[in-house]
């Protein structure tokens, strides 16, 4: 989040994704990278999904993630260079890294604090989120060269409805919600909000709802999409809670909410909205990422330095990765294979690469003040739902 909070990881799973091997313990995974396959074989018959007007259909109604399989790519992106780029929110610029070799091949002087660099609905666009600049700063992925800074007040974070029609930008300290003009970002509707602090979210299997945290009053927001609309508010249980990156379950059924102030993650029926149970992860739980089989998630732990694996088949944390030095994993994303997990180090101006097959660290590189919302690009999926890269 900003500057003074805490970190959050991401990394990508590893093991063969068959029937097979659906409740293995860790000490049997293969050295394989994991998501070659869909975790599960689909099944003969399943019952379409009736998404948001506009919205590319569900491939599988059982898992929201079906896109992002290892090296998927869109024809729109396949001839990206690969490239990690790293927003500084204390520099001001973006260090971008050849993930090949681990060096940095480029820093690019954007606005004031940029917080997060965001692929946009179309895949053809990087979006700097610039949040006390009041800018957006488009990057060209094809050629790495920056554009002309756009006005927008409060960016601090960039989502897009699934059916293209809409930015959604984060206005965290304005207290709203606004939806924007997905090229021009121009208003189309801004929505105000009650809570403090709005700064990640997702969307729902079938895109006709979102789940929003607000981080400085530890509340959870349920907007309707299509409307445009809050249709469920409530606080969170707990004392001082501070939620930050809100990821859904791949059957939909679940909504999982990292919590820097609990040291876990909150999980939610996102369709009743009822009262959220607390999963214990780590110190200063923060970012959460799925791994390209759909089998797991990695979870964050600023405070702490490490990053914990979630088995959704199973239903429970399987793994516990430390980096050496320690460190302060806050945002990132998984390379297009899979096998790499790439994390922002907030208080330590460092990014960890880190093997998602056994959790060692392979790299860790100097960048500037403040590393925040890194983004891997390209990744595999068809079109973005924004932040550092949400794909379907």
């Amino acid at each position: 989040m900003r500057p003074h909070l805490v970190k959050s990881i991401l990394v990508a799973g590893a093991a063969l994704a068959v029937l097979a091997a659906c409740g293995t313990g860790s000490g049997e995974r293969t050295s394989e990278a994991r998501g070659t396959e869909a975790a599960v074989p689909a099944p003969s018959e399943k019952k379409p999904v009736e998404g948001l007007p506009g919205m590319p259909p569900v491939l599988d109604p059982e898992d929201v993630y079906a896109a992002d399989r290892p090296n998927r790519l869109s024809p729109v992106v396949e001839d990206f260079p690969s490239r990690v780029y790293v927003p500084n929110t204390e520099s001001d610029t973006v260090t971008v890294i050849d993930p090949k070799t681990y060096e940095v091949t480029e820093t690019i002087r954007v606005g004031r604090q940029p917080q997060h660099v965001v692929p946009s609905w179309d895949l053809k666009t990087l979006w700097v989120n610039n949040n006390r600049g009041h800018t957006l700063t488009p990057i060209d992925p094809r050629t790495g060269k920056a554009g002309k800074e756009v006005e927008v007040h409060d960016p601090y974070n960039l989502y897009f409805t699934p059916n293209g029609r809409y930015a959604v930008v984060m206005a965290s300290l304005d207290r709203q919600l606004v939806f924007r003009d997905p090229h021009t970002m121009e208003v189309r509707k801004t929505v105000p909000v009650s809570c403090y602090g709005v700064n990640h979210a997702d969307f729902s299997l079938d895109g006709r709802y979102f789940i929003v945290s607000c981080e400085f009053s530890g509340e959870l927001l349920k907007v309707d999409t299509e409307k445009m609309e809050v249709v469920g508010q409530q606080r969170l249980p707990f004392q001082g809670a501070m939620p930050q990156d809100v990821k859904v379950s791949p059957d939909g059924k679940k909504f999982y909410v990292a919590d820097m102030m609990a040291h876990g993650m909150w999980v939610l029926d996102g369709d009743r909205f009822g009262k959220p149970t607390l999963m214990p992860t780590g110190k200063g739980c923060h970012g959460l990422y799925v791994s390209r089989d759909s089998r797991e998630m990695y979870v964050t732990n600023r405070g702490e330095g490490t990053i914990s694996v979630f088995d959704f088949t199973q239903d429970r944390l399987t793994k516990k990765w430390q980096l050496p030095d320690g460190g302060s994993p806050d945002m990132g994303g998984v390379s297009a294979d899979g096998k790499v997990l790439w994390l922002s180090g907030r208080y330590d101006a460092e990014v960890y690469a880190v093997d998602t097959r056994t959790g060692i660290q392979l790299a860790r590189i100097p960048v500037g003040s403040g590393p925040h919302g890194l983004a891997v690009y390209p990744q595999p999926g068809r079109y973005s739902l924004g932040h550092t890269g949400v794909f379907r």
